[in-house]
């Protein structure tokens, strides 16, 4: 089995998704295609024998073949015309903008490319934390409070302090800072809005149990075990950059069954039939026995492999479950109906 990984892209997490591309080679046992998207948005097939973090940052990688996307696949150009790069299925590794925004999504779907990774609406609904919380309210999954701000709007919190600010199109902790005063307010909306016109404001609470848990649906739910992630105020970039190359499987969290089961159920309601197609991570608080969201990640650092016991099944279990897209007719016949009655 031959499997493309896409990786890179036009995004603030633009490393974030290198990193996972690497780490995926140790944990995947099939033939790796490895398919670079730069930010200027070009294509490069890179060897998968020289892929190293390095390669990119030093634009060696514009050495290697370049690719076009076109319908059914990629395409390296040769002096007999242009040939196909084969593959059974492709892994969408691009983390931030392009990847989990649903520009990929529409392409590989426009292209009629299969691959493993969110479609456009879920893309679309999880890159966007407001978003997200709406649609798990209207799925029966509760969220913290919460306010939003927009960039040149007077800023007014309607929450008590210490307050979380996060961009509201933005993961791996990216301009997310925590506020404990009035004093530091205007500094953290500063950097959240370098990133983004809107910031979501929550409260912190201290001590709050997290707990992550990753899955996909084949023809059953297949559920990651559950992690506890290290306990901080909560992981910076840097942090989280390096947390992106896991592959050893971490410890599962010591929660009661009853706990595990309100977890995965609230995993469930979020996850279909929006998510058909993608192995997620879910991040969820736990205040008071009640579960709440945190965040969706559809395109989590390094596919959340760390947190499977057979990680290479699961994604191949995954491809032979994939959304089926819906044969549209190649009729006119209104325009036909019409044309007769005008008697042409």
């Amino acid at each position: 089995m031959k499997i493309a990984i896409l990786f890179g892209a036009n995004s603030f997490e633009h490393e974030i998704s290198v990193v996972s591309a690497i780490a995926l080679k140790k944990v995947l046992k099939s033939e790796l295609i490895y398919i670079f998207c730069d930010y200027s948005r070009d294509f490069y097939l890179i060897p998968t024998d020289k892929i190293t973090a390095k390669r990119f940052s030093s634009g060696e990688y514009k050495k290697d073949k370049k690719l076009d996307l076109k319908k059914d696949g990629f395409f390296q150009k040769n002096f007999m015309g242009e040939k196909k790069i084969e593959f059974d299925f492709l892994l969408n590794v691009i983390h931030g903008k392009d990847g989990e925004d649903g520009t990929i999504p529409a392409l590989l779907n426009f292209f009629n490319i299969k691959y493993i990774g969110p479609r456009v609406e879920a893309s679309v609904i999880s890159f966007n934390k407001l978003l997200t919380k709406l649609y798990a309210k209207e799925f029966g999954v509760k969220t913290l409070e919460y306010q939003t701000l927009q960039r040149g709007e007077e800023r007014v919190l309607s929450l008590k302090y210490p307050v979380i600010i996060k961009p509201t199109r933005l993961g791996s902790s990216i301009g997310i800072s925590i506020v404990k005063s009035q004093y530091e307010l205007d500094y953290a909306l500063d950097v959240a809005f370098e990133f983004d016109s809107q910031v979501l404001i929550e409260p912190f609470i201290e001590g709050i149990k997290e707990y992550n848990l990753a899955g996909c649906k084949s023809d059953k739910y297949i559920f990651s075990i559950i992690e506890e992630p290290q306990k901080e105020e909560f992981l910076d970039f840097d942090k989280k950059y390096l947390d992106f190359s896991r592959t050893k499987r971490v410890n599962e969290a010591q929660i009661s069954e009853d706990m595990v089961k309100k977890i995965e159920n609230s995993f469930k309601k979020l996850y279909e039939p929006l998510f058909a197609g993608s192995l997620i991570r879910c991040d969820f608080f736990v205040l008071n026995d009640e579960v709440y969201i945190n965040e969706i990640n559809p395109v989590p650092g390094s596919l959340a492999n760390y947190l499977f016991d057979d990680f290479d099944k699961t994604i191949k279990d995954l491809s032979n479950h994939l959304p089926l897209t819906i044969a549209v007719p190649h009729l006119y016949r209104y325009i036909d109906k019409i044309n007769s009655a005008k008697g042409k």
